[in-house]
């Protein structure tokens, strides 16, 4: 038995509300359906229609099978289409969320490339790291870093993001400089970062030589925003782990300063991230596959150079 085949004859004997029309719709003899609809039931070992002469009832497992059978099929149409059509050039309104700092630093010093390349696809860009819902607010994709909460998503780790911890020379002037993590918890201070998904504050992990730490810090501030959390470390508010490709130039230019250069922090890792409805367009595949290039040229997960003075 053509299982698909069959499964589509089933959807459409449904939709029709009985077999006749259906026959008529598929351009198929009405035999040749009832024995498709016959041969999944047997193979399902369930009823999915009840029959009369007049019409046609769906059974209990027959409307559980119709809802999946629907969303298979029109992921299945989604992917020949997006497939057939892959040599055309893909348009229309592309809706992508990510924090602050990738689009300031990442994304959006790039997008003149991605305009040149499909020129006929509009980007609104949802920057901040509040929780998104997908599907009420018609997100296409997104670049998050740390592991989805939500196990719905279709998640495609694209690379890690190297930490660096930091401080402002007049915070280290003020507070002098820790020579172990667990000073973060007891006589200095951080910028800490809170989750927008559950307000809980984030821990700092730290490793050295076999040797791993997770430091609840101190804070005189906690911030839900990259961006923020850079400015923050900037004005002297605390010791910040940073992701490096953001600390780099102030690094070099001495408005940050390496603190325990010795002790690794844990690298986030990044993803790019989309509903299952939608992963197959044309449009989101082109930007997912030009936003992991963009990733790879970046380097996220180089490691800092040792020492930084």
């Amino acid at each position: 038995m053509d299982q698909l085949s069959a499964m589509r004859a089933f959807v459409r004997v449904v939709e029709m509300g009985n077999f006749t029309r259906a026959a008529e719709a598929l351009s198929l003899p009405k035999a040749t359906v009832t024995n498709l609809i016959q041969g999944l039931e047997a193979h399902l070992h369930t009823k999915l229609l009840n029959r009369t002469t007049r019409r046609v009832m769906v059974t209990t497992d027959g409307a559980l099978y119709y809802e999946r059978a629907t969303q298979i099929i029109s992921q299945l149409d989604e992917l020949d289409t997006s497939l057939s059509n892959s040599h055309l050039s893909p348009s229309g309104r592309l809706r992508v969320e990510m924090a602050g700092a990738f689009a300031d630093w990442i994304v959006i010093p790039a997008l003149h490339d991605f305009h040149a390349r499909f020129p006929d696809i509009r980007v609104d860009l949802g920057v901040g790291d509040r929780p998104v819902d997908y599907l009420a607010e018609n997100v296409d994709c997104a670049l998050r870093g740390g592991v989805p909460p939500d196990q719905s998503l279709i998640a495609r780790r694209v690379s890690e993001v190297s930490m660096v911890t930091c401080a402002a020379p007049r915070y280290l002037e003020k507070h002098g400089t820790p020579q172990h993590p667990s000073e973060l918890e007891q006589a200095h201070h951080c910028v800490s970062y809170f989750m927008a998904q559950n307000n809980r504050a984030m821990t700092f992990d730290f490793e050295r030589a076999g040797e791993k730490l997770e430091i609840n810090a101190r804070y005189v501030v906690a911030v839900n925003d990259a961006r923020s959390y850079m400015t923050a470390a900037l004005s002297g508010l605390g010791i910040s782990p940073l992701p490096y490709f953001m600390a780099t130039d102030a690094l070099a230019r001495g408005d940050l300063v390496r603190v325990l250069p010795e002790w690794r922090t844990e690298p986030i890792p990044l993803y790019v991230v989309y509903p299952p409805n939608r992963h197959l367009s044309n449009k989101v595949r082109v930007f997912v596959d030009w936003m992991v290039r963009l990733v790879a040229d970046r380097k996220l997960d180089r490691p800092p150079e040792n020492p930084i003075t």
